[in-house]
């Protein structure tokens, strides 16, 4: 999970960060000075002594980072506490970080509030292992063979067109009633995922909101993980977890391993069989991994394939909503397709105007806005500035998306821009990387798009929509929380009525 210190900031004027201030504000007063004088770091807002610019970001920092890049410059520079900060808002910085100096770049981040050190996480982790070394590029490499290749997406397909029909079949009991649409879809997915893994559902889509169950752990861990980490911000304290993020983190974390763990061993016994295999737990099986790192590398792509596609979907249904020509022609686009052919994943992915669609919305909503952080592994040149080794490093791609010098009218909602363009978000447009780009591109991008145009397909075909009340569409509320995700600040709630 994203726990690093860009997600955690945005609750940065709790009362439990700002009381834990005065207490280490004697420890902190003479390590205030900045390190890097003599080193010519990029620009940015002058930071305040101690605090540095932390109190400058703000409850949305992905705003306050591109208001900052109009003013001081596409590469900036920012002090969190005694942390580095250097913020690429541009094509061109984000061809250089994750393009010219992907190497340098490659490291990762990680919180201080991580349950893990470096070495450990190094061994089993895929998203969150802090180097791109050879045990990192193989386990990578086995998750692409075996989840992520043509060939494993092809043969997923019957698997997340069934559950499909499940979601339309949920949707259409509650004809009618007022549905929080993002929360089916997360359901949804998170169990497609579990089937590829487990073979199970882990998720009841009967469930009742977030009050229960594994839904709950999940949300909880994201809550973990947005809270702000004093430690983060001012090393000295990295041993001490004043806040207790990382006890607290440790007992999500451990009860959501008990949620699969039974899985696990279950299949371990039968493993010892030699049965057949079925599932990618039966690939982690068959190549000798611990339960340890099963369970990391399943949590992971549980939870970065999961948030990130319902957040998606959310925010393309919103937009749709809002814009009832662009809802109107992509629907037609839909049903003509629907006509003709049955349920297709392969076919639903390649309709021109729902893929521009899509892409609209992961340009003016990517799910991660500042993708995940990385590390300088040691002293970088970018753009003639200089990022000190172990800065954290980070590509604003919202800011990116919204830049008025690459994309015309750049706030309003147009699919039509990509329409013939060619742009595509597989981490060689700079300009669009929702995805990101070089070694830490997202590997589930392929499966993640397939899936996002499915469910958005299923949803327009079976259902016609509309806001509770009576509420105009065109008055939609589309503000964002800052978050794991960038999420709408008010969740979607939509009425289903059948079309078919």
């Amino acid at each position: 999970m994203d726990q690093t210190s860009l997600t955690k900031v945005f609750d940065l004027f709790s009362p439990q960060f700002l009381l834990l201030l005065p207490l280490v504000f004697f420890i902190l007063k003479y390590i205030s000075s900045p390190s890097s004088k003599n080193q010519s770091l990029p620009p940015g807002p002058k930071p305040w002594p101690v605090l540095g610019n932390l109190l400058h970001l703000g409850k949305k920092p992905h705003i306050s980072m591109a208001s900052f890049a109009t003013t001081h410059g596409p590469l900036i520079s920012l002090k969190l506490g005694k942390q580095l900060l250097v913020v690429g808002s541009s094509k061109r910085a984000a061809t250089e970080i994750l393009k010219s100096h992907d190497r340098l770049l490659s490291a990762r981040y990680v919180s201080k509030a991580a349950l893990f050190e470096s070495h450990v996480l190094d061994r089993i982790a895929i998203v969150w292992a802090t180097q791109c070394s050879d045990g990192w590029k193989s386990l990578r490499a086995l998750c692409r063979n075996e989840l992520f290749s043509a060939t494993a997406i092809e043969s997923q397909a019957v698997l997340r067109e069934k559950k499909m029909e499940e979601m339309v079949e949920f949707i259409g009991r509650r004809e009618g009633e007022v549905v929080r649409i993002g929360e089916v879809v997360l359901a949804i997915v998170f169990n497609t995922i579990a089937n590829l893994i487990f073979s199970v559902d882990l998720i009841g889509l009967e469930d009742d909101g977030a009050a229960t169950g594994l839904k709950s752990l999940m949300w909880r861990m994201m809550k973990l993980g947005a809270t702000p980490n004093i430690a983060d911000f001012y090393p000295i304290l990295g041993g001490i977890d004043l806040q207790g993020l990382k006890r607290k983190m440790a007992v999500c974390v451990n009860q959501m391993f008990g949620v699969w763990g039974k899985h696990i061993k279950e299949r371990r016994e039968k493993h010892a069989q030699d049965g057949p295999r079925r599932d990618f737990l039966d690939v982690f099986l068959a190549n000798g991994f611990e339960d340890l790192q099963i369970n990391w590398v399943a949590m992971e792509l549980l939870a970065a394939g999961t948030d990130t596609t319902a957040t998606t979907v959310e925010w393309a249904m919103a937009e749709l909503l809002k814009n009832k020509q662009i809802l109107e022609r992509v629907s037609e686009e839909i049903k003509r397709e629907m006509d003709t052919n049955s349920l297709k994943e392969s076919r639903i992915s390649q309709l021109p105007y729902l893929n521009a669609c899509v892409k609209e919305t992961l340009r003016l909503h990517p799910p991660v806005p500042f993708l995940i952080p990385r590390r300088a592994l040691e002293n970088c040149e970018v753009m003639g500035y200089t990022i000190p080794k172990d800065s954290e490093v980070i590509v604003n791609v919202w800011a990116v998306g919204r830049d008025p010098s690459l994309w015309e009218d750049p706030l309003s909602f147009k699919p039509e821009r990509f329409l013939g363009s060619g742009l595509d978000f597989k981490g060689h447009d700079y300009e669009f990387l929702p995805f990101g780009a070089g070694r830490r591109i997202c590997p589930g991008l392929t499966m993640a798009a397939r899936q996002v145009h499915l469910i958005i397909a299923s949803l327009l075909y079976h259902f016609d929509w509309s806001l509770p009340n009576g509420e105009d569409p065109a008055m939609l509320d589309m503000s964002e929380k800052f978050g794991i995700t960038l999420q709408k600040e008010h969740p979607l709630l939509v009425v289903p009525r059948r079309r078919i």
